[in-house]
C-alpha cells in the first residue's frame, strides 16, 4: 500500500505514524493467523511421525491465550480426541509450583532462601554431616547438593514409603560431587523443599498450592494426586513403546502410577487451559487479575542462575545462538536467538511435558504428550522459531534422525553385552542357594524365592517390582520387570563369600532414570 503525504507537521506526522503502525499490526496479525495454521499442521504431522497417540499445546502471547488445541487421541485403544481440557501429568513442571509456594513464604517473612533446612526439618540428614547442617532452602531448589542426577529415585518410585520416609532414607545416598560444586538433578531434595511448607504453615504442600495457585487462577482441572482423577473425565492415558523383538515395537497403554510420595517434585496433573493461566501469572511477574500472588523480586530470584549447567559441544553445533545454560529455582534457564528462555521439562510414566517462557516477548507455551517420547523437543524449537527468527529448519526430521541413531547405538550396545555371555556356564549353586532375604539401609529388603521351578525376585518396598530370574551365565541371571515395560531387561548377579555361600545380590537395569546399582542387597537370611 502506498501512502501519499501532502501535508507536513508534527501533529499530522504523528497521525500518519499511528495509521501506518495500525496497518503493520494488522498485517502481523494476519500473518500470525496464517503461521498458526501452518504451525498446527506441523504439530500434527510431527505427532504422527513420532507415533505419539495424543498431545495438547497452548500458547500465550501478550496476556492472551492465542492457541489451545488438542491433537490425536487420549487413549490409543479407543476414539477419544484430545482437546485443551484433556488432563495430563505435568511431572517435573510441578517444581516451579513448589518454588513459587516457598516464594510466597519468603514474601511473608516466614522463611528466607538462605535459611538452613534443619531449622525447619531438624531430622534432615544427608551422607555428609557438613552438608546436612549447611544445606539451605535455596540449595534444595537448584540441584547443587553433590548427589548425582536422579540419585535415590527408586526410594519413591512405586514404593509405599511416605514423603518423610523417602527423605529420611536419603542420608544413605553417597554424593558424587562436592557440595555446591556441580549440578545434580534431585527429586528427593525438591520433595524436602515441599515438606518445609507444612513445617511452617501447618498445611500440606497439596493444600497450599491449591489455595494459592489452583483456586485463584481458576485451574479447575488441576490436581496433585492420581487419587483425584475419579472426579473427572477427559483424561489422557499414558503410553510407551513395547519391544516385541529386535526390529519391531508397538505403542501400548500403561496404567497410572501414584506419585503422592514425591508430590512437590512432580505430581501435578493439569490441562493446557489451566497451565496457560499459570504461565500468564509467571509472565506477569506474580500478578494475576491485579492480585499479587508473589512479588516481582521473588520472580526475579526464581529466574536467576543459581547453578551453572554449561553448554556442550553438541549444543554449540546445533544451537549456535545458545551460549548459556543454568538452573534457577525450579526453572531451567538458557538463551536462544538473543532472548532469555525460562523453561522446564517433565517426565512421568508414559507422559512427557514442557513449559516455556520468553519474557522479552511476553510469550509462553506448554506442550503435553501422552507417550514416552522426545517429540516435545522439535516442537519447542519450531514454536520458538515462529516468534524469534526466520529459521525454517525441520526440527522434527533433525531430531528423529538423532533418535534413530541413538536407537541403533543402543541395539549395538545390547549386542555387545550379549556377546559377552558364556554359553553353558553353569551356576555355582543349586537354585535354592540363591533364595532368601536381601537388604540394606538405603532401600530396604528384597526377597528371592522359587515359584514352581522358576527363581523370582521381589523388591519388598515396591510391589510392582517383581520379576523372573532367568539364568544367563555363572551366577548372573536376567531379570525383566514386566509391570514396567519402559524398562529394559536387566541383570541380577549373586556374590559368593569365602564360606562358599551367597552373601550379596547386585541388580543392574541400564536406563537413564533409575540407578539400581546404588541399592545394596546383602544376604540377611
Amino acid at each position: 500500500m502506498h501512502i501519499q503525504i501532502k501535508k507536513t507537521g508534527p501533529a499530522f506526522l504523528l497521525v500518519v505514524f499511528f495509521v501506518a503502525i495500525g496497518f503493520i499490526c494488522q498485517a502481523q496479525k494476519t500473518l500470525k493467523k496464517k503461521d498458526f495454521r501452518k504451525l498446527t499442521e506441523y504439530y500434527e504431522e510431527a505427532r504422527a511421525e513420532w507415533d505419539v497417540p495424543g498431545m495438547a499445546i497452548g500458547i500465550v502471547k501478550d496476556g492472551e491465550i492465542v492457541l489451545a488445541e488438542g491433537f490425536g487421541q487420549q487413549d490409543i485403544r479407543k476414539d477419544s480426541p484430545v482437546d485443551s481440557k484433556t488432563m495430563f501429568p505435568i511431572a517435573s513442571n510441578t517444581k516451579a509450583f513448589t518454588s513459587a509456594a516457598l516464594a510466597i513464604l519468603v514474601d511473608e517473612g516466614k522463611i528466607a532462601w538462605q535459611d538452613k533446612v534443619v531449622d525447619y526439618i531438624p531430622w534432615f540428614k544427608l551422607y555428609d554431616p557438613y552438608v546436612s547442617e549447611n544445606m539451605t532452602i535455596r540449595d534444595l531448589l537448584c540441584h547443587r547438593s553433590g548427589l548425582a542426577t536422579f540419585s535415590g529415585d527408586l526410594l519413591w518410585y512405586g514404593t509405599g514409603y511416605s514423603r518423610d520416609e523417602v527423605i529420611e532414607r536419603a542420608r544413605y545416598l553417597e554424593p558424587v560431587y562436592g557440595f555446591r560444586e556441580h549440578f545434580g538433578y534431585s527429586n528427593i531434595l525438591f520433595l524436602t523443599a515441599g515438606q518445609i511448607i507444612p513445617a511452617v504453615t501447618g498445611k500440606s504442600w497439596d493444600e497450599f498450592v491449591e489455595a494459592h495457585f489452583f483456586n485463584p487462577l481458576g485451574m479447575e482441572r488441576t490436581v496433585t494426586s492420581t487419587n483425584d482423577l475419579g472426579k473427572f473425565r477427559n483424561i489422557a492415558t499414558p503410553h510407551t513403546d513395547h519391544q516385541i523383538n529386535d526390529s519391531v515395537t508397538e505403542v501400548i497403554a500403561i496404567p497410572y502410577l501414584n506419585w503422592d510420595n514425591i508430590a512437590p517434585a512432580g505430581s501435578i496433573i493439569s490441562c493446557v487451559d489451566d497451565v496457560c493461566q499459570w504461565l500468564m501469572l509467571q509472565l506477569n511477574r506474580g500478578i494475576y487479575n491485579d492480585d499479587t500472588i508473589f512479588s516481582q523480586a521473588r520472580s526475579r530470584e526464581m529466574w536467576s542462575p543459581n547453578t551453572i549447567l554449561g553448554v556442550s559441544g553438541f549444543v554449540e553445533r546445533n544451537w549456535p545462538s545458545t551460549f548459556f545454560r543454568a538452573y534457577g529455582l525450579g526453572w531451567q534457564l538458557s538463551n536462544y536467538h538473543g532472548r532469555k528462555i525460562i523453561s522446564h521439562s517433565g517426565g512421568y510414566d508414559g507422559m512427557i511435558s514442557y513449559t516455556c517462557m520468553v519474557p522479552e516477548e511476553d510469550l509462553g507455551f506448554v506442550i503435553l504428550t501422552n507417550k514416552n517420547s522426545s517429540l516435545y523437543y522439535p516442537l519447542i524449537y519450531k514454536t520458538l522459531d515462529l516468534f524469534l527468527s526466520d529459521d525454517g529448519k525441520d526440527w522434527s526430521e533433525f531430531m528423529l534422525d538423532l533418535v534413530n541413531q541413538n536407537y541403533e547405538r543402543s541395539k549395538q550396545t545390547r549386542k555387545e553385552w550379549e556377546s559377552q555371555r558364556i554359553e553353558n556356564a553353569p551356576p555355582s549353586h543349586p537354585i535354592q542357594g540363591y533364595t532368601g532375604l536381601y537388604g540394606g539401609e538405603l532401600y530396604g529388603d528384597a526377597r528371592v524365592e522359587v515359584e514352581g521351578d522358576q527363581l523370582t525376585l521381589q523388591l519388598l518396598p515396591a510391589k510392582k517390582f517383581k520379576g523372573k530370574l532367568t539364568h544367563w551365565h555363572f551366577d548372573t541371571f536376567e531379570i525383566v520387570f514386566e509391570e514396567f515395560p519402559s524398562l529394559p531387561p536387566g541383570t541380577c548377579t549373586f556374590i559368593t563369600g569365602p564360606d562358599g555361600n551367597v552373601t550379596e545380590m547386585k541388580i543392574d537395569v541400564p536406563n537413564p532414570d533409575f540407578d539400581f546399582t546404588e541399592l545394596e542387597f546383602l544376604k540377611k537370611e
